[in-house]
This record gives structure tokens, sequence and C-alpha cells, in this order.
């Protein structure tokens, strides 16, 4: 008899210990960018928040730098269910499909009002690309304006040719071929080791990305086109997120909402304060030469053309709804 009630009780407890790993999820989210990057910032505010709204129920780990997966790995990881959540550039996977580079076309949106213009454009046919794959878009936040990078001065688009171009989508391997620099595949959190190196010597980012990566200490001059506002998607698994009742899916949907009003204030608050950091640090900074910024707008031109070649009809109903 003693023996069944013991048997019994350690039932019970493996019943209530089953249910109570069962009510609380631990999900991991791996990020390609360094602590202090505004992006991680506001990932670590929102994963805070889903675990202030649900008492702990999800807790969410942030992995940033691209420790857990790289940055170009962590599309494939969510898809893959090696990862519940995580933050990518969506215009790295543009050789995926013509849709996800549409915000890094050059020229095509060069500020925030129109950047979020073109996301509104975009969103539907992203999302619809990425349920495919058993993903679901919780929120965006763009990066600062692109300019150019150069380890020497740069008048026009000719003074390019040859120059080592570092590329993380396709579309900046596209403006490598224009200019007739060579394009090496270099991501964010490794571009401080390729600038060291000597791996690249120009390339276009968000003056952001310059500052996280002491880009002074090897490059000397910045050029603020603003050629274009590339974003960053914060992607679940569906499967993870169905997964969640009710009560905590409405959670994480309002903490996405508040990461993404936050997120886009803070990217345009934040791109003078990083311009004028690279200043600080002793880079020279100007606006390029008229002659640079109509290179860049022909090759934005020739961008945009094949650009809805390669989309198709849908890419022409982005452009026509974005240009409305």
């Amino acid at each position: 008899m003693l023996k069944t009630f013991a048997a019994l009780g350690t039932s019970t407890a493996l019943l209530f210990g089953s249910a109570a790993a069962f009510a609380q999820q631990k999900w991991d989210m791996p990020t390609g960018y360094p602590a202090a990057n505004f992006h991680t910032e506001n990932v670590q505010q929102f994963a805070k928040e889903i675990a202030q709204a649900t008492g702990g129920k999800l807790a969410i780990t942030v992995h940033d730098s691209g420790s857990l997966f790289k940055a170009n790995e962590i599309k494939r990881a969510v898809q893959a269910g090696h990862a519940q959540i995580g933050e990518i550039i969506i215009s790295g996977y543009s050789n995926e499909s013509p849709i996800f580079g549409v915000d890094s076309i050059p020229f095509l949106a060069t500020g925030y009002p129109q950047a979020e213009k073109l996301w509104k454009a975009s969103q539907a046919s992203t999302e619809a690309l990425l349920a495919k794959h058993g993903m679901k878009i919780l929120y965006s936040v763009p990066w600062p304006p692109q300019g150019i990078f150069s380890t020497k001065p740069i008048n026009s688009a000719a003074d390019l040719k040859g120059a080592k171009w570092r590329a993380y989508n396709p579309n900046t391997s596209r403006i490598a071929q224009i200019v007739g620099a060579q394009p090496v595949t270099i991501q964010a959190a490794e571009l401080t080791q390729a600038l060291a190196t000597g791996a690249v010597n120009a390339f276009m980012t968000s003056a952001a990305t310059g500052y996280d990566s002491k880009v002074w200490e090897q490059v000397k001059y910045y050029y603020d086109v603003s050629a274009w506002l590339p974003k960053n998607l914060v992607i679940v698994s569906k499967k993870s997120f169905d997964g969640l009742d009710k009560a905590t899916q409405d959670a994480v949907l309002k903490a996405a909402a508040n990461a993404e009003a936050r997120g886009w204030k803070t990217s345009q608050e934040k791109n003078a304060w990083y311009v004028e950091q690279l200043k600080k640090n002793g880079m020279q900074v100007d606006a390029g030469s008229a002659q640079l910024k109509a290179d860049f707008q022909k090759i934005g031109e020739t961008m945009i053309a094949d650009w809805i070649k390669q989309a198709g009809g849908e890419g022409q109903t982005i452009i026509d709804t974005y240009r409305k």
C-alpha cells in the first residue's frame, strides 16, 4: 500500500512538473549586431517587455554579435527550428527573392518617410514569402541612411573602380559590378577585422555600423549620400508562435508593436549622433560631390529597372503603389 501511494505521489509530481515545464517556454533569439547597437538594445527591451507581461511564462534569451548564428545564417536557423525567433536584415536574402531587396535599391527611398511608405507597399508581399517558409514578421526597424565609406577620397563613381568593396546583400554586390569594384561579402560583425586586414577598403553602410565597427581606425572618408534605408525584421517561427497561448501571443504582438514604433524613432534620432561621432573621431564627412550623387542616381535608375524585371508584375505593383 505504501509503495502504491509512493508511486502515485511520484506520478503526481511528474505530472505537475511536466505541466510547469509546458507552461514556461524559453526561446533563443540570435542577432548579428553588438550589444550596444540600437537594434540590439531595442531587441533586449522587446524581450524584457514580454517577460514582464507574461510573468516569465515566455523567456527570450538574446544572443548578440552573431554569437549563436552568424547574421546570414539566422533566417535559415529560424526556418529550420534551430532558433524560435531572430533578427535579420531582409535585403541579405534577396538572392531568394528580389522582393526582399526592394529597400536596398539606391535612391528609391532616401529618407524615413519614404522608407516607411516603401515598407507599407512591400510588406504584404514580404509577409507572404516568409509565411511560405513557416515564419511570421513581428516588427521592422530601419537602419539609418546608407553612405559611402572609403580609405581614399571619392569624387565620382569612377573612383571606386578596382576597390575592394564590402557587400552584404545582392544589391551591394551589383553596385560593385556596375562601378568596376571587387565585391567581398562581409557581415557587419566581421567588418572591423576585414578593414584591419585590408580585405575591404570601400563600402556602403550606415553611420551606425561605421560607429559600431570603429571604421575611423582604417577609413577616413564618409560621404553621406542617403542612398537607401535597409530594414531589419524580427521574425518568429510560426510553429513556435502558434504554440503559445492566446494571452502570451497578445503580449508578444504588443511588445512587437512597441519595438517597431520605438525602433523607427530611435533610428531617426540617432542618425545625426552617429554621423557626429564619425567627425569627432577624425573622419572627413561631407554630402558627396554633385558628380558622385549624379553617378549613383543613374546607378539607382538602372537597378530599379533591373529589379522590376526580376520581380515581375508583383514588383511593378510595389513600385507603383510606393510612387502614388
